[in-house]
């Protein structure tokens, strides 16, 4: 057992999909303050509030998936040239066309939700309620936005 009484190796799988979920978070953040800054067009205003709410919430996100990581007892990666060696949500190339950018920031929230989901389980195989909460809040949190995101494309 660790210090906050989860078994070793539970611990380690529960950190190791931490990571990757980090370096996956790093990255979405840097999509979105990339479209927070270049967005351009019509709907410009609404837009870029948008975003800085998203990134502003990604960075919160961040730094209690790092510190959950020191939690459980493991040291986080934060080295930008890993989290792109891990990640699975691809850095944006185009970041001026808010369709574009709703659409990516659509298709990187189906993603966290499936790893966060992953976890859920994981942490509750393990009685990590700490993990587990985390990961059912984001959760939560992410599908409200889905919903709203979807809307704006005025898409189901």
């Amino acid at each position: 057992m660790n210090k906050i009484g989860i078994d070793t190796q539970k611990a380690q799988t529960l950190s190791d999909g931490l990571q990757e979920l980090l370096a996956n978070y790093q990255i979405f953040y840097t999509n979105v303050r990339g479209f927070h800054w270049n967005i351009r067009g019509e709907k410009f205003f609404e837009l870029h509030i948008k975003f800085e709410e998203l990134y502003n919430d990604l960075i919160i996100k961040i730094d209690e998936i790092a510190e959950r990581i020191l939690t459980l007892g493991y040291q986080p990666e934060y080295r930008y040239s890993k989290y792109r060696e891990a990640a699975e949500i691809a850095e944006a190339t185009k970041t001026t066309d808010g369709v574009a950018d709703v659409e990516n920031i659509l298709s990187s929230f189906a993603f966290l939700i499936g790893k966060q989901r992953a976890l859920l389980q994981l942490s509750g195989d393990a009685d990590d309620e700490g993990t587990n909460s985390l990961m059912s809040d984001y959760i939560r949190e992410q599908e409200k936005l889905v919903w709203m995101y979807s809307a704006f494309l005025n898409r189901n």
